[in-house]
């Protein structure tokens, strides 16, 4: 690319993330950019864009030795919203092979629809819960700068595509996108020894960070007899080797899991404070014969997610995108 803007008659100067001053921790394959990128970014990329255009390689950075690591999946989506936040650009355009951030997957869902704004919290949850148009970090450091993020086709660069901003536009839906993850396990902790004792999510959780299983999903019933918790199919046996080992300890009886589930997330921020949204999500799950198996909730009430056998997945994701008229234009 810097080859042909040079060819161009444009002075370009490429640069792969090391160049550029994306310094990460030693997490190869997931690597977290850390805090002193951004001052390394300013004094490399700002000096070279008044001289031309520089151009940046995405999807990797090196750790503070040197050493070259790699951000993930759509980690080039990362790499742009670190270099963008670095310099204060006015706006990080990212360009994908779909028209924007949909209502929910168009493999699924063929009456999908883009969404024209969307605000930060909103994008977050939905990269996080499986929507792949966005790396999950992306959106985080263009946050914390106030910089605006859209989304538009590489292919159908005429698409108006979505903009992510600080407060999207408010149309009559509380309800924005659904979306949902496959590929997950669910398992299961249960014993009336955890009641009332103290320490026992600490001894679980600890085994699990130490085992390296990432948590994406956490349940508890009231009375404190039973722990859910959704993980990846690839974190699955560590995961249920670190539980029993917690169960040696005696803080539980019991580990079960199920390998054929998946999580169905509802996200919108218009649900916080709006009443009635569980009530119409779950009655139209009911109506529909889907068995849900877990449910959670965050405070910021942008997201209902919850768990269903992995044959209903597509089901529910079906009947929610109905429900709430996602593929109606509401927003004159």
């Amino acid at each position: 690319l810097s080859a042909a803007l040079r060819q161009a008659g444009i002075k370009s100067q490429p640069l792969n993330g090391c160049q550029a001053g994306i310094v990460t921790n030693e997490r190869h394959g997931c690597a977290q950019v850390l805090p002193e990128s951004e001052p390394k970014i300013k004094s490399r990329v700002i000096p070279l864009m008044h001289d031309g255009v520089p151009v940046v390689m995405g999807y990797m950075g090196c750790t503070g030795d040197g050493i070259v690591t790699t951000l993930g999946r759509s980690g080039s989506d990362y790499s742009a919203a670190i270099v963008g936040a670095g310099i204060d650009a006015d706006e990080i355009w990212i360009w994908t092979d779909v028209d924007g951030i949909m209502t929910s997957d168009p493999r699924i869902i063929n009456d999908a629809r883009v969404i024209p704004e969307i605000s930060y919290l909103e994008a977050m949850e939905l990269s996080y819960f499986g929507a792949e148009v966005l790396h999950p970090r992306t959106i985080e450091p263009a946050m914390q700068k106030g910089i605006p993020v859209r989304v538009k086709n590489t292919f159908n660069p005429s698409a108006k595509g979505s903009c992510v901003l600080a407060q999207a536009h408010r149309d009559s839906r509380v309800v924005k996108a659904i979306t949902f993850i496959d590929k997950v396990s669910l398992v299961n902790l249960a014993g009336a020894q955890m009641f009332g004792r103290p320490g026992v999510a600490r001894a679980i959780f600890t085994s699990l960070a130490e085992s390296g299983v990432n948590v994406m999903m956490i349940s508890q019933g009231s009375s404190e007899a039973n722990i859910s918790l959704i993980v990846d199919d690839d974190h699955l046996n560590a995961a249920v080797t670190a539980m029993n080992k917690v169960q040696l300890g005696g803080y539980i009886r019991e580990v079960t899991f199920d390998k054929e589930v998946c999580v169905v997330a509802v996200v919108g921020v218009g649900m916080a404070g709006a009443p009635g949204i569980a009530g119409r999500i779950f009655t139209a799950l009911g109506k529909a014969e889907v068995n849900v198996m877990m449910i959670s909730q965050g405070s910021s009430e942008a997201n209902v997610s919850f768990v269903v056998a992995h044959e209903d997945g597509r089901k529910a994701l079906r009947v929610l995108h109905d429900e709430f008229r996602l593929s109606e234009d509401l927003s004159e």
